[in-house]
């Protein structure tokens, strides 16, 4: 959930963001302030806060002269620009104090929630981070989807991945099912072993585990690959 505190003096205009807020998940909006006096009241008050909405044209600061501020007393707030302004020099000072974003009014729905909804991707993202390498920060930075950043994904004990896949290859070549002592043969591994992966595989709901019943003997288990 990510705590969002609106700062804007046009009271007509913060009503609007508040509906455009409401449409995205997994956002909650602390309040709203008018000017600079109470966003800094409402920073100090509310110690959850991530993300702060600020205009440039506040009617006792310059929302600009805020972000030392801000990063000085709040260096965990975020903070995106909403603002009319169009000189240059508010968006470098903007830049140099970090902003995640500068939105020039009037703002779409579909920007804002985009710009959001990006936002909360990326701190997301970062948080389940205990390392990044250059791929990582190059797409970062540089806007490209971060879906596309290649996830870790931890294995159960006893299964390695490229005998897992190895596993997986030949169950895609195969019309029928396949016992666990047949896979066994196949990948060079006992029973047991690849019976551990075929048995992954069916947790995963790639494969089913069916019983075939034979003329004598016990019913056998034949793992079939899911289409």
């Amino acid at each position: 959930m990510i705590n969002v505190l609106i700062a804007e003096d046009d009271f007509r205009v913060a009503s609007i963001h508040e509906q455009f807020l409401q449409k995205i998940d997994d956002v909650h909006l602390i309040g709203k302030s008018s000017n600079a006096k109470e966003t800094l009241d409402m920073l100090e008050k509310h110690e959850n806060i991530d993300l702060l909405l600020l205009d440039v044209y506040m009617p006792d600061k310059m929302g600009t002269e805020m972000l030392p501020i801000i990063r000085n007393r709040y260096p965990e707030v975020d903070i995106i620009m909403i603002t009319a302004a169009t000189e240059k020099k508010h968006l470098e000072e903007s830049l140099r104090s970090g902003v995640f974003h500068y939105l020039i009014k009037p703002v779409t729905v579909e920007k804002f929630t985009e710009t959001i909804k990006k936002y909360i991707e990326k701190k997301e993202l970062l948080q389940n981070m205990n390392e990044v390498d250059q791929t990582f920060a190059d797409q970062y930075f540089g806007g490209k989807p971060i879906h596309t950043v290649e996830k870790k994904i931890y294995y159960p004990k006893g299964i390695d991945p490229l005998s897992l896949e190895k596993v997986k290859e030949i169950m895609s070549q195969l019309e029928t099912g396949i016992t666990a002592e047949e896979m066994g043969e196949r990948m060079g591994a006992s029973r047991t072993t690849a019976r551990r992966y075929l048995e992954y595989l069916a947790s995963t709901n790639e494969v089913i585990a069916e019983l075939e019943y034979g003329i004598v003997g016990r019913p056998e288990r034949k793992y079939v690959k899911l289409k």
